[in-house]
């Protein structure tokens, strides 16, 4: 694994968590509160955070109740749109879990494979240099949260799998890797959102990430 990356275009592609969705008000938190912005501002101008997180988007396939959140079909004309991009921190999988998907973990994982699959090809057709991926395990979901249960049946569980299969597909594809299940919970207000402190959190944590690898 290459771990001497010089990562100063950097594209966060993800879903509400990335947006900076306000648990249990659906507004967006601003750019000095969401983890995105505080990763530029900590960063600096020697670095470019690209924001790319959008409210439900999935991995690799179309949400009939949301128009265009495909995360594979996206992703294409967002490389060729930011191009050329030095790391992407991809933090996907979340909504797959709804209990209107019945998606396991393993097919979660199956999805993720994909959009990796759709970075390298890009790169390669496109021959350009492939960037490095920072691959992001999302946090649980929090089925004691009352409402919960009626959109993510079983979602709790199955969160709690995708690290073993996250961890794989990065040792599999030469990804760099974080699970933040190990440093995050979601909101109480709304169970699956994050907070003010853990936006700050991961702020931190991606700030220390990069700095060490660059």
């Amino acid at each position: 694994m290459n771990t001497n990356i010089k990562a100063k275009r950097v594209l966060c592609y993800g879903d509400s968590n990335t947006w900076g969705y306000m648990p249990a008000i659906g507004k967006r938190y601003p750019a000095n509160i969401r983890w995105t912005g505080l990763l530029q501002e900590k960063l600096g101008s020697d670095f470019e955070i690209i924001e790319e997180g959008t409210n439900s988007r999935t991995t690799d396939f179309d949400d009939p109740k949301h128009i265009g959140k495909s995360g594979l079909q996206y992703l294409r004309p967002c490389l060729e749109t930011h191009d050329p991009i030095d790391l992407i921190i991809l933090m996907l999988g979340t909504n797959d879990l709804k209990e209107r998907f019945a998606r396991e973990p393993e097919r979660v994982a199956k999805g993720i494979q994909k959009l990796l699959d759709a970075i390298k090809f890009f790169s390669v057709e496109e021959e350009t240099n492939l960037p490095e991926i920072l691959l992001v395990c999302p946090p649980i979901i929090d089925e004691s949260v009352r409402g919960v249960e009626e959109k993510y049946k079983d979602g709790e569980a199955k969160s709690r799998k995708l690290p073993e299969f996250y961890k794989a597909l990065a040792s599999k594809n030469n990804c760099f890797y974080i699970n933040l299940q190990e440093y995050v919970a979601p909101s109480k207000k709304d169970g699956y959102h994050l907070e003010q402190e853990s936006h700050q959190k991961l702020a931190d944590l991606f700030y220390t990430f990069i700095i060490k690898n660059s």
